[in-house]
This record gives C-alpha cells, structure tokens and sequence, in this order.
C-alpha cells in the first residue's frame, strides 16, 4: 500500500508561484496515477489534475495552462508547479493515487494528509 506525504505549501501572492512535492512509500509511483485534489473551506474536494501511468496528464479547465503536474521516478516524487496563482486557488491540497483515471475523488484509494496553499495580497 502506497503512503504519501505532501509539503511545499504556504502563503503566496497573487500572480506568484508555488511548487508542491507528493513523496511516496510503499510503492513506486510509476505504477499508480497520480492525482492532484484540492478543497476550499465548505466546497467539496475539487479534481485539480493527474499524470497517468504512460506519463500523459489530464487537468481541471480552472487550472489547465497554469498548473503543471511531473513525476520522478528516481526520487519516487510527484510535483505540482503552480504559476500565475489566483485567490480562488486557496485550498488545501492532497496528492492521491489509483490504478483508475478519473476526476473523482472517491476512485483514489491513496490520499497523503495535504498541505495549504494560500492566495492572498
């Protein structure tokens, strides 16, 4: 069973950038799709995006062209690289995986604790 454990959140501006990083134990993250989720106080956990097994990505209209998902199979990792960030960004953000693709939440298995990304001037 993979865990996983995000870190890179934090306070930024908007306009600004910020990279999160998905480290995985268990299993290799080549294996598995890795997703990308976020949820805002009172909304529901929002697909952002994911990389699939054969390395091809998938991501939300809300973030495609600003949110740009990689995987390191050496260091077993999955970033999330965020530029041009907005306020409605701020969430907390979970890295999952599955051996499904999809856009909802309840088909991944595997969820890390998240990390918050706040969007504020």
């Amino acid at each position: 069973q993979v865990q996983l454990v995000e870190s890179g959140g934090g306070l930024v501006q908007p306009g600004g950038s910020l990279k999160l990083s998905c480290a995985a134990s268990g299993g290799p993250v080549s294996r598995y799709n890795m997703g990308w989720f976020r949820q805002a106080p009172g909304k529901e956990r929002e697909f952002v995006g994911y990389i699939a097994v054969n390395g091809g990505t998938y991501y939300a209209n809300s973030v495609r062209g600003r949110f740009t998902i990689a995987r390191d199979n050496f260091k077993n990792t999955v970033a999330l690289q965020m530029v041009s960030l907005k306020l409605e960004d701020t969430a907390v953000y979970y890295c999952a995986a599955s051996t499904l693709e999809s856009v909802y939440a309840r088909l991944w298995p595997y969820w890390g604790q998240g990390t918050q990304v706040t969007v504020s001037s």
